[in-house]
């Protein structure tokens, strides 16, 4: 018989466990995207910046073909990441890029959390390259997108057939965070709930203004 002790399990992000991969949100690439609305999918990448950016996580920005054609990045990762340098590409799959596996490589973690567009090409790539050569990979998948809901899924299902594990940018959040008592990283993630969280943000932040109420207890 299996014996439960109060441990975390050994697929569970901590702030300190994995690096982030923001691929390719760049103008050009989001205008056909249709498998999310663009504003739920600028929403979704800003919090999962200001998280990772807020918890420390090591975190590449890669674009491709920024200047000929993509456009720059969107303006919610420039705002959270002003002086990150960004690795411009010319290949699809980011992982063919020596740019961006040297950068792997100098964060030394062993699980990558990758986001971005589009999901069956520029997200696929890597993941699959990542998973073949050793490391765990999460995929945030309301981060993501494609040219239709269809490709969207087919992506993500090919990905976890694979090995990848799907998660979503709120997920992500509260999965760095993971304990309400934690009280150095309590305003940092209740205040991105509260801008970027939707309904549940808004609950935070109904919850304090009405009745000083809080998530376990703190204040």
């Amino acid at each position: 018989m299996p014996n439960a002790s109060p441990t975390p399990g050994k697929n569970l992000l901590t702030p300190d466990n994995h690096a982030l991969i923001l691929v390719d949100h760049q103008s050009q690439m989001a205008f056909a995207t249709r498998s999310i609305d663009i504003s739920l999918l600028r929403n979704n990448t800003a919090l999962i910046a200001k998280a990772a950016s807020g918890f420390r996580v090591p975190t590449l920005l890669t674009t491709v073909a920024e200047k000929s054609f993509s456009g720059p990045l969107f303006p919610e990762i420039k705002e959270v990441f002003p002086e990150a340098r960004v690795v411009d590409r010319t290949t699809m799959n980011a992982w063919e890029d020596p740019q961006v596996t040297e950068q792997v490589n100098r964060f030394d973690k062993e699980r990558l959390v990758i986001a971005g567009l589009w999901t069956g090409v520029c997200i696929v790539g890597p993941v699959l390259s990542a998973i073949d050569q050793g490391f765990k990979v999460y995929v945030i998948t309301d981060a993501s997108g494609d040219i239709s809901e269809e490709a969207h899924e087919r992506a993500v299902q090919r990905m976890v057939q694979a090995g990848a594990m799907p998660m979503t940018s709120l997920q992500y959040l509260l999965e760095l965070q993971r304990d309400w008592a934690r009280g150095a990283t309590y305003a940092l993630t209740t205040g991105i709930a509260t801008s970027n969280g939707g309904g549940y943000g808004l609950g935070v932040q109904y919850a304090k203004s009405m009745f000083n109420a809080s998530e376990g207890g703190q204040h």
